[in-house]
């Protein structure tokens, strides 16, 4: 039986590997700890091991797991910002889910921006107080606005229809434009910035776009611009975005992500003394709706996390070659193996 470290475990991961697991002859021990060089050594004696956003994945892990004789790593999430892809070259192949649910993601977004502009939560909370005023609750119709989507990926089409289908004008930017998407204008960013009522973005991390939203795209903004992010919290500089949000150039702003959120999202931190300043000044802004990176969790998205992750472990072993597979040459065209049906490496 395959056996596999699993790390960062929270009480909804449980069933659907277990049942996935067991279809397939997988045998998954589950660590609460996340990866890091301190616990990278629960791993020995396993044929691979599975992790999440916030695991750390950088040199020193990769070299440790490789001394262990581990080859196989799987990310249970599309995006592999944390892990050194470079480092793990000719030593550890790593796999990942691109696609487990755009719909669960794209949904969130959407419910961000509708909860912070209707103030639905604020209303919430004022009723549950028997309060039932009205004031400071007025919100803007989305009819005839303008979205800006960075990012038309497979999360960001679907945000794309259902903005559409609430009437909203799109602008759009991706470094790949798809043109075949239709009522949609492909901007620069710049321009983006300029002419959007709102902002999402829908695009994965990169040394390119680490905090696309500072203080000089800020500054491109129109007044009142609402931003919601659920792609990973290093888009935006949030001590720039708070900022923003201070001079009342930022309507509001919706995040399922923060730059900073290792240490503190998917925990219960409520008897505890927050020590970071700037997300405590966020959660005091009565205009921030935040999310611990939840945009992901649905049945659905839980269960393509269990199948895929697992058809992954198989196929590896098998031999066989994937397009979930990731390194740092995956996409060039002259390097890269896949393109001649081979593994990576």
């Amino acid at each position: 039986m395959i056996k596999i470290a699993f790390y960062d475990t929270k009480p909804y991961d449980i069933p659907a590997f277990e049942e996935y697991g067991k279809q397939k002859g997988i045998e998954f021990k589950y660590f609460e700890s996340r990866l890091s060089e301190d616990t990278a050594y629960l791993a020995k004696g396993f044929d691979g091991v599975c992790v999440f956003v916030n695991d750390v994945v950088d040199k020193k892990v990769i070299d440790i797991l490789y001394s262990l004789g581990i080859k196989l790593l799987l990310l249970r999430c599309a995006g592999f910002n944390n892990v050194d892809v470079k480092a793990a070259f000719g030593k550890i192949h790593i796999y990942r889910v691109p696609a487990y649910s755009p719909y669960s993601v794209a949904e969130h977004a959407i419910s961000l921006l509708c909860t912070c502009n209707r103030r639905i939560h604020k209303a919430y909370n004022r009723t549950r107080d028997y309060n039932f005023s009205l004031n400071e609750l007025t919100g803007y119709d989305l009819h005839d606005k303008y979205i800006g989507v960075v990012g038309t990926g497979k999360i960001g089409k679907i945000f794309i229809k259902i903005c559409q289908g609430f009437g909203m004008h799109v602008l759009a930017y991706d470094k790949y434009p798809d043109y075949n998407l239709s009522d949609v204008e492909y901007v620069e960013l710049d321009e983006l910035f300029k002419r959007s009522d709102f902002i999402s973005l829908h695009c994965p991390l990169t040394e390119e776009n680490k905090h696309m939203i500072d203080k000089r795209s800020i500054d491109l903004m129109k007044k009142g611009v609402g931003i919601i992010n659920t792609s990973r919290g290093a888009l935006i500089n949030a001590t720039d975005l708070l900022k923003g949000i201070k001079t009342r150039k930022i309507g509001f702003v919706c995040l399922d992500v923060y730059e900073e959120e290792g240490d503190i999202f998917y925990s219960d931190k409520s008897g505890h003394i927050l020590d970071d300043d700037t997300l405590r000044n966020l959660l005091s802004m009565p205009n921030v709706l935040l999310t611990s990176h939840q945009a992901f969790l649905t049945h659905e998205a839980l269960n393509n996390i269990a199948d895929t992750t697992t058809n992954n472990i198989i196929s590896f072993f098998n031999n066989d070659v994937l397009d979930t597979e990731v390194c740092y040459r995956c996409g060039n065209q002259e390097n890269c193996k896949k393109k001649r049906k081979e593994k990576c490496f």
